[in-house]
């Protein structure tokens, strides 16, 4: 695509300096400066492979429409509403469509939750349904292929592509349809132009309601966009982002699949409901586990906090690392840095732990363990979990302290609290299963390389995630 080769920028010519300025900048496309009637533009196209500048002149109306423009070259884009491009209808109101008119097998009628994501399901498991005859008396909310849905309320910026196997679902009243006109706008290029952060702020800016943001056809209608002149253009844009959805979806599917996973392992790995057995072991391991309470093994201690923190947070590289609920990855179970640091004197009102320490969190997302691979201080939102007598393997005692069996036997003693957290005396007296040396290492292996795999599938749909981003950012104007 000419865009990836020979990137492009419009600046606007306001003195000696601009074409100076404009080569400095030149990189990516961009419009810069005020959108008025008659504004004159210079034209940069950077050509990596000649090393070469080459610069024309253009006269823009407050459509970005070229008036006039040096021979072959490529056309400016041009600014258009939304409904100028597309036939915009908004769902059936409640009166036309009731829960009750649901069936279990028939015609998907799609709102807002099932695209929030950027994409419709691709059946219809999940989704209500109606009669094809209440389908026929909805005909009109059919949507068709290369459609674009949008969310009417709340997440008022989410919209989707509909594709042949969404071809006929109807959308309720929460959703807005976009219907481009292909001789103008491919929907591919027009569903991701609307992604833009551009267009979606702009949507955004204009919702109107107070705890609900809503919008309409005649907002939708008036939403500005920026089109290619080309249609080649548009379609290549359109392919490119598209393809690299795909991968996104591949690697969210492999994501999901592998978090699906790792939660049956542990839950099957793990003794429940008062046997000794686990429903799945390696080979070789017969005998029973035992069980304990987790105070019998382990020592069990809440972190603190200085008051006020503030007064004991330190830019000083020499500070105690200050251990927050934030630090921990989202993945894994290493907690490696902090973003914050406290004076060395806020130690005696916090609880220091050491690398191989297990943290706990007792409050928000409660029962989430971590180990330590840093020397810090915790706060009271932690448990620091100490096993001095080594009893278990830190990977296993991790992995098991995060098992289903113990976020149940936490969720009921929170419960069971006055302020729904957990403490030490609480986590204390949960009872907890334990094999042999030799089988807590299997287990730890197994469930440690499982959890490489999800973190690497995780940093590749982020990387993805960024890279479209980007290309959302420098393909469209």
């Amino acid at each position: 695509m000419h865009v990836l080769t020979n990137a492009e920028k419009l600046i606007p010519l306001r003195d000696a300096a601009s074409l100076a300025e404009s080569r400095r900048l030149a990189g990516m496309r961009m419009v810069t400066g005020t959108t008025s009637p008659s504004t004159r533009y210079e034209r940069i196209s950077v050509s990596p492979a000649s090393c070469s500048i080459k610069s024309e002149y253009v006269i823009a109306s407050h459509a970005f429409k070229p008036q006039y423009k040096c021979i072959n070259y490529t056309p400016a884009w041009e600014q258009r509403k939304l409904g100028d491009v597309a036939d915009i209808k908004t769902g059936p109101f409640g009166t036309l469509l009731h829960a009750e008119d649901y069936v279990d097998d028939g015609i998907p009628i799609v709102t807002t939750e099932h695209f929030k994501t950027g994409a419709l399901p691709k059946d219809k498991e999940g989704i209500p349904q109606v009669s094809e005859e209440d389908a026929k008396r909805l005909e009109q909310y059919r949507a068709k292929e290369g459609d674009i849905l949008f969310s009417r309320v709340g997440s008022v910026d989410a919209n989707a592509q509909v594709f042949s196997g969404q071809d006929g679902w109807l959308f309720s009243g929460r959703v807005l349809r976009a219907r481009p006109d292909l001789t103008l706008v491919s929907s591919a290029y027009l569903h991701y132009e609307l992604e833009t952060e551009e267009v979606k702020s702009s949507v955004i800016s204009r919702a109107v309601g107070g705890t609900m943001a809503s919008i309409n056809t005649e907002i939708l209608f008036q939403t500005p966009i920026f089109i290619p002149a080309k249609m080649t253009e548009q379609n290549k844009i359109g392919s490119t982002c598209a393809r690299l959805d795909s991968l996104i979806t591949l690697h969210q599917r492999k994501y999901d699949k592998l978090c699906v996973l790792k939660k049956s392992m542990l839950d099957k790995m793990f003794p429940k409901g008062g046997s000794l057995y686990p429903e799945i072991r390696f080979a070789g391991f017969t005998d029973p586990w035992e069980q304990r309470k987790l105070s019998e093994l382990v020592e069990i201690e809440r972190g603190g906090s200085p008051r006020p923190i503030e007064r004991y947070i330190t830019d000083d590289p020499c500070g105690l690392n200050w251990v927050k609920i934030g630090d921990a990855p989202e993945l894994g179970r290493y907690i490696t840095q902090t973003t914050e640091k406290i004076k060395p004197e806020g130690l005696a009102k916090t609880r220091q732990v050491y690398p191989g320490d297990l943290v706990l969190s007792n409050s928000m997302s409660f029962g989430r363990p971590y180990i330590m691979a840093i020397k810090g201080c915790i706060h009271d939102g932690w448990l620091l979990i100490r096993d001095a007598q080594k009893h278990f393997d830190p990977i296993f005692l991790c992995h098991m302290l995060g098992a289903p069996q113990m976020l149940n036997q936490y969720r009921m003693f929170a419960a069971g609290s006055t302020v729904n957290n957990l403490n030490k005396e609480l986590v204390g007296k949960a009872i907890v299963s334990l094999p042999s040396k030799d089988e807590q290492r299997e287990i730890g292996i197994v469930l440690d390389r499982l959890d490489s795999l999800i973190t690497l599938h995780q940093r590749k749909l982020e990387l993805l995630r960024n890279i479209k981003k980007s290309m959302l950012d420098k393909m469209f104007v």
